[in-house]
């Protein structure tokens, strides 16, 4: 029997799309502004995913060098058709709605085509996009009509379809409005499936947080009319105790011996109401059930985590990083440089700090609720240190060098600092997520980070920062936390990485 290991992918993964090709199944989620763009993972049991590549490695490529925050790579659709994989996506604020193609999911993947509505010129002004063939192969795009930009930015249409000329990439005619779902906000999310005859339209609706959920109309057309189903919404946890909440965004398909899923996001609060989600928008799975009605009910989304994980990374010339490192808005191959001192990671700093858009910085996904990471530096000839971030507004960090070792809290525009003199050289640098000390139901908060650094063999604590102001209800981020390294100034040295945590 098939393990469903929830969350399905650990950390910043939201807006799950998912497909099967033969005995595997290839998974894509939402990127923003970091980059490489579009993680594509695989399983070949439905329980165990590897991430094998991305859709993109430069801004170039989805516009995203300027993009603000909020912006950026949102929702992908992936789909496998004729012996191609088709991915199409939004990019807010950046490019606008791209198609891209792969005959291998690890990639190379094409460049991006920009579909343009009926007049060929711009883009077609909306989210979410979906990609779907009919038997005389007709394509249809099926999208969350939220307008970006112009005069009406932030208006919603309700969810929209297009046939579309998929070699030239222009909608052969103009938006009609599908079935926008019960009446929640945001109706959003739209996937288009033709099972057994019937077409059904899937979408999300009530927000992104606590009221998400998943309806569903059906009709014998892939454009409408649709008809509403009695059970709507399939799976919502608004107003539940469920330790997994916001379910909602999802795909469906089909698992090893045949079942139905749908991999959806959610996430995994905190604190004495569960209010904060130290880790953001994660990717989770449950069990479809199709009845004698035609109709599918979702089963609730149970939390069952995997085992903690350690993971210690150290640096060489001669090996690549791996795909889960992450850089903000440029190419981590930009910001990395394994080569001037063999054996060491080191960053350029080139004045920004982490209140910047374009930090140098280099991090991975918090995968954990309680989680420690640990970094080798040596800030000799430069300033930087171990930054935990949302966004540029909403970070936390420890950095050595410039006489000194600080903690820093950026919350909002609201910073706070302590420093201790450091004479520089090596050290290491600590940064562990924990739950509050004698903690029970009743602690508001998701978790503390603890900052130290451990000098000449002994570790010296330097601060507390409460976690719930780096979550994503405080932050209002669609991101998640993204722990890595960075420099400011001069030239700043990693030795290694190691990072261990659990759900517990």
């Amino acid at each position: 029997m098939t393990t469903l290991y929830n969350p399905v992918l650990n950390g910043f993964h939201p807006d799950p799309s998912v497909v099967r090709v033969g005995d595997e199944w290839f998974l894509a989620t939402s990127s923003f502004e970091y980059l490489p763009g579009i993680p594509i993972h695989r399983s070949r049991d439905f329980e165990n995913w590897e991430l094998i590549g991305h859709v993109g490695a430069s801004p170039e490529t989805f516009g995203i060098a300027d993009v603000p925050t909020a912006g950026g790579v949102w929702a992908p659709t992936i789909r496998h058709h004729d012996g191609v994989f088709h991915l199409v996506i939004t990019v807010a604020m950046g490019r606008g709605m791209l198609h891209f193609t792969a005959t291998d999911p690890a990639g190379p993947w094409s460049d991006g085509d920009l579909i343009v509505g009926i007049d060929g010129t711009v883009s077609i002004n909306g989210i979410d996009p979906d990609i779907a063939w009919d038997a005389d192969g007709n394509v249809y795009v099926t999208y969350s009509g939220l307008i970006l930009n112009g005069p009406e930015i932030g208006t919603h249409l309700g969810i929209l379809q297009v046939r579309v000329d998929l070699e030239n990439h222009i909608a052969l005619e103009e938006p009609r409005s599908l079935w926008s779902g019960t009446g929640g906000q945001f109706p959003e999310a739209p996937h288009l499936y033709e099972v057994g005859g019937t077409w059904y339209l899937m979408i999300a609706e009530g927000g992104t947080e606590r009221g998400h959920g998943i309806s569903i109309a059906r009709s014998t057309r892939p454009d409408g009319p649709f008809e509403t189903a009695p059970q709507n919404p399939l799976v919502s946890a608004r107003s539940t105790i469920r330790p997994v909440q916001n379910t909602g965004h999802g795909d469906l398909v089909v698992g090893p011996k045949g079942e139905w899923f749908c991999i959806m996001l959610g996430v995994r609060p905190r604190s004495m109401t569960r209010a904060f989600s130290a880790l953001g928008r994660e990717t989770f799975v449950s069990p479809v059930h199709w009845h004698e009605n035609g109709w599918p009910t979702i089963d609730p989304v149970l939390l069952n985590p995997r085992p903690g994980t350690r993971l210690e990374v150290r640096f060489a010339p001669d090996e690549e990083l791996d795909g889960e490192w992450l850089a903000i808005r440029r190419p981590v191959a930009d910001v990395a440089d394994l080569a001037t001192r063999p054996g060491w990671l080191t960053l350029h700093g080139d004045g920004a700090t982490m209140d910047d858009p374009h930090p140098v910085f280099l991090g991975r996904r918090q995968e954990h609720l309680t989680n420690r990471v640990t970094v080798t530096v040596d800030t000799s000839a430069g300033t930087g240190g171990l930054a935990v971030r949302f966004d540029e507004r909403f970070h936390v960090e420890v950095e050595a060098g410039a006489g000194s070792i600080t903690t820093r809290a950026m919350i909002g525009g609201l910073r706070q600092e302590w420093s201790r003199p450091f004479d520089g050289g090596v050290a290491d640098l600590h940064i562990d997520s924990l739950k509050p000390e004698g903690a029970t139901g009743f602690v508001s908060t998701s978790d503390i980070f603890h900052f130290a650094a451990t000098i000449d063999g002994e570790r010296v604590e330097l601060g507390q920062v409460d976690g719930r102001f780096l979550s994503s209800e405080t932050t209002e981020s669609f991101t998640g936390r993204v722990i890595g390294l960075y420099a400011v100034a001069g030239d700043v040295s990693f030795h290694g990485w190691i990072a261990e945590g659990d759900d517990e």
